[in-house]
C-alpha cells in the first residue's frame, strides 16, 4: 500500500492510488483488478467516468477486503443541486455496490447549477448520514478552495499536477487548512517519459522517468498521486516506486521543470491561479 495520510477517525488515505479516467467497460474492470492485485489500495472513479459499476465489480471480485480499499468517487457538476447531490450519490453507491465511499468530491466548480454553499451543505449531510467518510473538491483554484474550507469540512482538492504544472497557491491553502493535495495526470499524460532531466535521474536509480515522477510526488508533503493506465505492465511499474529515494538535489531539479503546462482546461473551467 505504501505511505498514507491520516484523516483521523481511523481513516487513512494511501498516497499512491489508481485513477480510472477514460477507462471504460472491461478496461476499467481489468485495470482495477490488476491495480488491486499489484498492491494499490486507493481507487479513484467518478460519476462522469461512466465506469462506477465496473470499478465496483472489480473491487467485489478481488481478493482484497472492501475495508482495505480507499474508494473515491465524484459528483458531476450537473448534480450540484442539493437534491441531485443526494440522489446521484445514492445511485453511485448502487453502481459501485457499496454502502459507503471513503471520499466524495465535487468534480468541478458548479455555480452554474447551484451555489457552492448549497452543494457543500448537501455533501456535508452525506458525511453526517454515513454515505461517505470524507468530502472534498476537485479542480478548485486557490480562492475557491478557501471558500470551500469556510463552508464545509473538506479534506482535499484534486487537481492536475505534474512536474510541468505547479500548484503552489493551492498547496499553500491546503497546508494552512490541514488538507492534502490529490494530483491527477501526475505523469502529464505520458509526457514525463520524454523529459531528459527525469530520464537522467531515472538512469541514476535504474528506474524510469515515470517512476521518478511518482517518487517525487510521494516525497512531497501531503500529496496523493493517482496515475491511470490501461496497460498491466505500466500499472505494475507505477506502483514499483518504493525501492529508491530521491536526493534533495534531485527533488530540486524536478521542481525546476515547472512551466505552467496545463493539459486539461475545458471550456467553462475555472480561472486558474
Amino acid at each position: 500500500m505504501g505511505p498514507t495520510i491520516s484523516l483521523g477517525n481511523d481513516l487513512t488515505v494511501p498516497r499512491l492510488g489508481f485513477g480510472t479516467f477514460q477507462l471504460q467497460g472491461d478496461d476499467a474492470y481489468r485495470g482495477t483488478r490488476t491495480a488491486l492485485e499489484v498492491g494499490y489500495r486507493h481507487i479513484d472513479t467518478a460519476q462522469g467516468y461512466d465506469n462506477e459499476a465496473e470499478v465496483g465489480r472489480a473491487i467485489a471480485d478481488s481478493d482484497v477486503d472492501r475495508g482495505e480499499v480507499f474508494l473515491t468517487t465524484k459528483i458531476k457538476p450537473s448534480n450540484a443541486a442539493a437534491g441531485d447531490v443526494r440522489s446521484s450519490t445514492e445511485q453511485s453507491l448502487r453502481d459501485l455496490g457499496v454502502d459507503q465511499v471513503d471520499l466524495i468530491l465535487l468534480h468541478w466548480p458548479a455555480e452554474k447549477y447551484a451555489p457552492l454553499q448549497e452543494t457543500l451543505g448537501a455533501m456535508t449531510v452525506l458525511l453526517e448520514d454515513g454515505l461517505t467518510r470524507a468530502i472534498g473538491v476537485s479542480n478548485f483554484p486557490s480562492a475557491m478552495l478557501e471558500q470551500a474550507f469556510e463552508l464545509a469540512p473538506v479534506v482535499t482538492d484534486q487537481v492536475e499536477h505534474h512536474p510541468f504544472l505547479g500548484v503552489d497557491p493551492i498547496e499553500k491553502v491546503l497546508e494552512q487548512r490541514g488538507g492534502f493535495l490529490t494530483a491527477y495526470s501526475p505523469l502529464a499524460r505520458g509526457r514525463v517519459t520524454e523529459d531528459a532531466t527525469l530520464s537522467e535521474i531515472g538512469e541514476e536509480h535504474g528506474v524510469s522517468a515515470a517512476q521518478v515522477t511518482l517518487r517525487w510526488m510521494l516525497q512531497k508533503p501531503n500529496t496523493v498521486a493517482i496515475p491511470k493506465s490501461g496497460t498491466p505492465e505500466r500499472v505494475r511499474a507505477n506502483f514499483d516506486v518504493f525501492g529508491f529515494e530521491l536526493s534533495d538535489a534531485e527533488m530540486q531539479r524536478i521542481h525546476g521543470l515547472e512551466r505552467q503546462q496545463r493539459l486539461i482546461d475545458p471550456d467553462g473551467g475555472p480561472a486558474w491561479d
